[in-house]
């Protein structure tokens, strides 16, 4: 190669590195969404091209962080991913690469209350379920604003905020993307969250919440309060197709059998009225894949660096394992979003 070809090359790099280290100015009004919520924000200890990441003192680490993955620009479909109870957006990273190689705009928030080192008011707080809606509410304006189609989706809790969405906001979505949708809980748990002052009993229980544990990602235990604020989620959304709301609109579900946290009853009732057409990738129960694990991919889980001599660990579903059949339901999902172009 000669000197000049050389000089070419190494000024071409540069201004790649320019062009990945500076964020484009379109995604500045996510960070708005932080602002307040975590009191501040701060720049990454690792930036990745093509990832647009609100980092901030107030989280357990930069892995809990809000982000988007983009292309420069804006492109013609977004698609919106919220993870679930206890989570972090740390969990959509092995899914979310996926979906921006089709050459989708991919977002993944952060709920109220997750992520951070101290998270004690948040999960008291009884206006929880109502926050999330909020923010799920902006994030999706601001997606609409990127893309003229716009993908909902989200894990467990993530996924019924997402099916509450659809039903307040009918006709605005491209489709729907469930991961082990929270749409059913266990059903004595459904039957307590009717029993007056389950709430305030619950706050007690919860006592001085803890965020950290054995899962940098996660918090080590699912706060008994905010699980309720999601019962008022679950409810709501059933409340809202008994009232006649229409779903009518491309879903995707994935789910496994054998969860016993969100049992797969949930999301086959309410695929049950979409009038749209709906796919499937239900894994076997004889795979034993555990409620938390379904979004889990190998990398994944050597990232958590999990230590599991804090836990129990002949408690099932306490350590986290990969899901065996996340490259099946990777593939399924690009499928589906190919076939609804």
């Amino acid at each position: 190669m000669s000197k000049l070809s050389l000089i070419v090359l190494g000024l071409s790099l540069f201004v790649v590195q320019i062009s990945h280290a500076k964020s484009p100015d379109w995604l500045i009004p996510f960070k708005t969404f932080y602002a307040e919520e975590l009191g501040t924000t701060a720049d990454c200890k690792s930036p990745k091209p093509f990832v647009y990441k609100i980092c901030s003192s107030a989280l357990k680490n930069d892995g809990n962080a809000a982000y988007v993955y983009h292309h420069n620009q804006p492109t013609d479909t977004t698609v919106v991913l919220f993870h679930g109870l206890s989570d972090s957006p740390f969990f959509f990273e092995s899914i979310a690469p996926a979906i921006h190689q089709l050459g989708y705009t991919v977002i993944v928030p952060l709920l109220p209350g997750h992520g951070k080192l101290d998270a004690d008011d948040d999960m008291e707080d009884g206006d929880l379920a109502k926050r999330w809606t909020s923010h799920v509410d902006e994030v999706m304006a601001f997606a609409h604003t990127l893309s003229p189609n716009v993908y909902i989706g989200g894990f467990s809790t993530g996924g019924a905020l997402s099916a509450q969405h659809v039903l307040t906001h009918p006709d605005q979505q491209k489709g729907l993307i469930l991961f082990s949708g929270a749409l059913a809980l266990d059903e004595s748990v459904e039957g307590m969250a009717g029993i007056w002052g389950i709430k305030s009993l619950a706050k007690l229980l919860d006592w001085s919440y803890q965020t950290q544990g054995p899962n940098p990602y996660k918090y080590p235990e699912v706060s008994r309060h905010s699980a309720f604020m999601l019962t008022d989620i679950i409810f709501d959304v059933r409340d809202k197709l008994a009232d006649g709301n229409v779903l009518n609109l491309p879903i995707f579900s994935v789910h496994s059998e054998a969860d016993a946290t969100t049992p797969i009853r949930g999301v086959k009732d309410f695929i049950k009225q979409n009038a749209g057409q709906s796919e499937t990738f239900f894994i076997d129960a004889s795979y034993q894949v555990c409620h938390a694990d379904l979004v889990v991919s190998e990398s994944q889980l050597n990232d958590m660096q999990y230590d599991a001599s804090k836990v129990d660990e002949s408690e099932s579903c306490k350590v986290p394992k990969a899901n065996p059949k996340h490259a099946e339901m990777i593939a399924a999902l690009i499928h589906f979003l190919n076939n609804n172009k």
